[in-house]
């Protein structure tokens, strides 16, 4: 007997009329199966592993009335196995009684909160009953005990495709209630309503929210913002319009090709393969540096004075012998910056687009831009970012690093002390 609990008695009389049940079983009879479960019932009437059996004998004949009788029975006899519970679900449910088939299921997830079987069985109920907080966390549960297996039986396979469209139709139409609710309120809030548009958009299952990985300081509560608010930047207007100028000088080194060109990648001998490695010394990705960690290229800022007078009226993070940095920014065709974060929240990384193909994009954790030639924007780059360039010509950007905004004068200040203590660079990347 399949469904089994306990233990049976070794009686000779009990062990032949349990023999014959199964045998009748075996040959579809279940007449005769109840027959010999019910003489051996009159020997041994507790016997939980005998009444689970009759139970399900009478859940064959379809009489659930009395296989709930029996699997109560059972319950009562051997309260500690979730199986007797489970199929006293099944009979409440063939009766129609919502409320026996939910306490018996709670019951056997009470003695094994990962029986999977009674996991989807309340997931199925939840549903039915149109509860639908309930199901969908039964759902999920469902979905994230089942997901991972790798050999799923076709049951299994079902209830995870069941799962996965129930959960799908009812985030569906939870963001169609919330864009209905809070949509004119998120349109008349224009900019400020990106943090609770994030936040919908994770709650949907639309993108992640990404966390800072700082590889060196990392300042903690600052705003873990992907990019900036560019009202934070007021000279962004001033620095936009030099873009022509700006843009100007920097077609004007790669068209001369000056030494000062080079890739961006540079790994030290001996380093293992990683994800640098593709543009380790490739020009697929090079740069021109009018300052790095804190050090002015003269010959570069000559070659581009408009550039660097920019630079010079922006208020700039100057640490000694660690920032500021600027640089123009070059991809080829067909290049990708893999994924990756920075070193330390307490800078800002501007990118000033200057010469921007179609299908070129630039990603900061669950955020997905194009740039704009002439429109200027701040990130974090301690949250993971990747750009593409997809096109069939170069893109060209002007990058370097201000202070983080939600810094005040006073911690820059004492966060440069720091750096010069303790000698921890910022180099972009």
């Amino acid at each position: 007997m399949s469904q089994s609990s306990g233990a049976i008695p070794s009686s000779a009389d009990l062990q032949r009329y349990v023999t014959a049940a199964l045998d009748a079983r075996r040959r579809g009879d279940a007449a005769e199966e109840r027959r010999h479960l019910d003489a051996a019932l009159a020997i041994e009437p507790a016997n939980p592993q005998l009444l689970n059996a009759r139970g399900m004998c009478a859940l064959a004949m379809n009489d659930a009335a009395d296989a709930r009788a029996r699997f109560q029975a059972a319950t009562a006899s051997d309260p500690d196995q979730p199986i007797l519970w489970i199929n006293l679900a099944t009979a409440c449910r063939s009766l129609n009684d919502d409320t026996g088939e939910e306490a018996s299921l709670d019951h056997a997830l009470a003695i094994d909160r990962l029986n999977l079987t009674a996991q989807i069985r309340l997931a199925d109920l939840h549903q039915r009953l149109h509860r639908t907080i309930r199901a969908v966390q039964s759902w999920s549960n469902v979905v994230q005990m089942i997901a991972p297996m790798t050999d799923r039986s076709p049951a299994l396979e079902d209830a995870l495709t069941r799962g996965r469209t129930y959960l799908a139709a009812q985030t569906s139409a939870l963001g169609e209630t919330l864009s209905a609710t809070l949509g004119d309120a998120i349109t008349a809030a224009g900019p400020d309503a990106r943090r609770v548009t994030a936040c919908l958009d994770n709650l949907l299952g639309r993108r992640r929210i990404y966390p800072n990985v700082c590889a060196g300081l990392h300042v903690p509560f600052l705003p873990a913002d992907e990019f900036f608010d560019p009202r934070l930047f007021p000279w962004f207007g001033a620095l936009e319009r030099q873009t022509d100028a700006i843009r100007a000088e920097a077609l004007s080194l790669v068209e001369r090709g000056v030494p000062g060109i080079r890739p961006y990648v540079r790994q030290d001998a001996g380093v293992p393969p990683n994800q640098w490695s593709a543009l380790d010394n490739n020009l697929d990705w090079s740069a021109c540096f009018l300052w790095e960690y804190g050090v002015r290229d003269d010959a570069i800022c000559e070659l581009c004075p408009q550039t660097a007078a920019a630079l010079a009226a922006i208020p700039q993070n100057d640490s000694p012998g660690k920032a500021p940095t600027a640089f123009f920014s070059i991809l080829r065709p067909h290049a990708h910056i893999p994924a990756h974060t920075g070193v330390t929240n307490s800078r800002t990384i501007i990118h000033l687009p200057l010469v921007v193909p179609d299908d070129c994009r630039f990603r900061v954790g669950g955020e997905t831009r194009r740039w704009q030639e002439g429109r200027a924007f701040g990130f974090d780059d301690t949250i993971e970012h990747e750009a593409w360039n997809d096109s069939d010509a170069s893109r060209i950007v002007l990058i370097f690093d201000v202070w983080n905004p939600h810094l005040t004068a006073q911690e820059q200040a004492m966060l440069k002390e720091v750096f010069r203590i303790t000698g921890q660079g910022v180099d972009e990347a």
